[in-house]
């Protein structure tokens, strides 16, 4: 591994394509009809293309789990010489194009700014593939350790079983996670016609920190402390008292959400109900 290769989050395929389909779900929560996202993901990432081929290898390198280390090792040398055969000058110019298209179409700070996951597999794995003559042995080290560990997902073993749930969670496949996105939004459509501004909100801090537990739980315990008071401002104005007692236990209720040292899905779901109990509340 050369001393010089450094990590570029701009030019990671892997890292690319993961922005690109959380992008394909941001947009279809703000209903955006001129979003390109999926576009260029089709344009960009198909089997004819040089992105789409290297994207595969680092798949391969992100997903599959083997038991045995030297399973692991033959996987990344067969990937490696899988690399060799891309067309490098053609891969160069298709990812300069999409790096073109995606400033083009959105603003590449807030583009770039989520977290990733597998973000240190994916710096490998973009690593092993930009090697140069001069190889650094510790670097290449460390950086098919990563990877191998990630292969045979030792660095699990040491974790507790909660942390092991939200870490499977991540390596779902993106295309399933999409779907449980999209199934949510339509669920809530079908129920409420459609979503307000603060549920569309919570969706998107769902999607862009779904690696990032602790900054979804920050967000989840401010947005809970507004919905209380809210509630709360309501009650002097409901004069039923059926509709008052259900108000109450709803308020009372409302600390349940910023329980628990992982933010999971019924949180979010909950917080969305909250939401549309304000909205209703609001329109009475």
């Amino acid at each position: 591994m050369s001393s010089n290769t450094k990590h570029s989050k701009i030019r990671n395929t892997g890292i690319l394509f993961e922005l690109l389909t959380r992008q394909i779900t941001v947009d279809v929560l703000n209903n955006d009809e001129k979003a390109q996202a999926a576009k260029i993901l089709k344009e960009f990432f198909n089997k004819n293309t040089q992105l789409g081929k290297e994207y595969e290898l680092y798949r391969v390198l992100t997903t599959e789990n083997y038991k045995s280390e030297s399973k692991a090792n033959h996987l990344v040398e067969a990937v490696i010489s899988a690399r060799k055969k891309l067309n490098n000058s053609q891969l160069k110019r298709e990812k300069y194009n999409l790096i073109k298209e995606i400033k083009k179409n959105y603003n590449v700070s807030d583009f770039f700014m989520a977290r990733i996951p597998n973000y240190k597999v994916n710096a490998s794995i973009f690593k092993l593939f930009s090697a140069k003559e001069e190889i650094n042995p510790q670097s290449e080290t460390e950086v098919r350790f990563t990877i191998i560990e990630n292969i045979t997902r030792k660095n699990l073993s040491t974790k507790k079983k909660e942390n092991v749930m939200v870490e499977g969670y991540k390596k779902q496949e993106k295309d399933l996670r999409l779907l449980a996105y999209s199934i949510l939004v339509e669920k809530f459509n079908k129920k409420y016609s459609t979503l307000g501004k603060s549920q569309r909100k919570l969706l998107k801090e769902y999607i862009n920190n779904i690696s990032n537990t602790n900054s979804l739980k920050e967000f989840i315990e401010t947005e809970t402390i507004k919905v209380k008071k809210e509630l709360q401002s309501h009650l002097p104005k409901v004069s039923d008292k059926v509709t008052k007692i259900k108000l109450n236990e709803a308020v009372n209720q409302a600390d349940t959400l910023m329980k628990g040292r992982i933010v999971e899905d019924k949180q979010v779901v909950t917080l969305m109900r909250y939401y549309q109990l304000v909205r209703e509340l609001e329109n009475v």
